[in-house]
């Protein structure tokens, strides 16, 4: 087994900073609204792995400080994924944080973005998982051809 090896080997800090024109960004605000929120998940942001909030909706029903959320969720994936790679695996790609009231649901939409959804307990993990998949396949085809 060996030991020499430094968690700094799996971490990878840098990321690419994507630009997003105004037609992109209000096609992907319309999908989160739309497909997600309107299904009844309480927040959802599309964020950079640099913890930057690129698009952020809520049901409006409770606050959440999103900025501070996109950088400590952007924290967890990058621990995640070095975890990933300490077992010989290229990636986790999803995660998934159950809680009594709230769960949190991680998708990695592209390389350089996240899709964090949260939701309470009246939502089924199934139908969350379904509807961000749907929306995760909408979001690249706008990031693809805007």
């Amino acid at each position: 087994m060996r030991t020499d090896i430094h968690i700094a080997q799996f971490i990878d800090l840098s990321y690419h900073s994507a630009m997003y024109n105004q037609n992109q960004l209000d096609a992907i605000d319309d999908v989160i609204q739309t497909k997600l929120i309107a299904a009844g998940l309480d927040h959802v942001i599309f964020m950079d792995m640099g913890g930057n909030a690129i698009a952020k909706h809520d049901n409006g029903k409770n606050y959440l400080d999103s900025t501070a959320f996109a950088a400590l969720a952007a924290g967890n994936y990058a621990a995640v994924d070095a975890m990933a790679k300490l077992v010989g695996e290229s990636e986790f790609s999803l995660l998934f944080h159950k809680g009594k009231k709230l769960s949190i649901h991680f998708s990695k939409v592209t390389d350089d973005t996240l899709l964090i959804s949260m939701f309470n307990k009246e939502l089924s993990l199934g139908l969350v998982r379904l509807k961000v998949a749907d929306s995760i396949k909408e979001i690249n085809q706008i990031l693809v051809t805007s």
